[in-house]
């Protein structure tokens, strides 16, 4: 498995419902592409929830990495980066997955948090506790599904919960989820990856 997001924050003013539009007319395209796990599409508008920027910011979660390159090189992302300029894809290594209890149901906003592991830290034991926490997490009333990466050049941890309503104040930045492709989240497999 691997984690992939990009942001494109938009101008203050931005009409938010094109975005919304866009999705709704773009967003099933998705739903059967071969290796992908799940994606969200994402948005924050500025002054909801506590977000400062207006921003369409999905998040992807492959099965299979050479998915994820055709999809950087197809299509679909050409028309992102024909419509918005080509935006800095942030990638991390799949160390955990899991469906929780609300899997059944469609999301309705994921939390995305990134951590830097620090330099003075064992990285062994920086990865186990991150990955008990999301153990427990996956238990948790009103998960849908919850995934751990790393990106080791940078050494930082991704946080990523998709929520079936609200996500909790201290879970990290909160998107709605406009729309859900999942042509292969049983690919993705559960439990620790590393």
């Amino acid at each position: 498995m691997h984690a992939m997001r990009y942001a494109i924050t938009l101008p203050a003013d931005y009409d938010m419902e094109i975005i919304r539009h866009r999705v709704k007319s773009r967003g099933h395209l998705l739903d059967d592409f071969e290796g992908l796990g799940l994606k969200g599409y994402g948005i924050r508008e500025r002054g909801i929830d506590g977000s400062p920027v207006n921003q369409y910011a999905p998040f992807y979660l492959w099965a299979d990495p050479q998915a994820m390159s055709r999809f950087l090189a197809g299509d679909g992302f050409r028309g992102v980066i024909r419509d918005f300029g080509r935006p800095a894809v942030q990638h991390w290594q799949g160390l955990f997955h899991c469906p929780g209890p609300a899997a059944g149901t469609l999301p309705a906003a994921f939390s995305l948090r990134t951590e830097t592991v620090p330099e003075s830290a064992d990285p062994a034991t920086v990865l186990t506790e991150a990955v008990a926490r999301h153990e427990e997490l996956a238990t948790a009333d009103g998960v849908h599904s919850t995934a751990l990466g790393l990106d080791p050049r940078h050494w930082e941890l991704v946080h990523f919960t998709l929520w079936a309503d609200a996500v909790p104040a201290a879970a990290g930045d909160r998107y709605q989820v406009l729309h859900l492709s999942a042509p292969g989240t049983g690919r993705l497999g559960a439990g620790r990856q590393w």
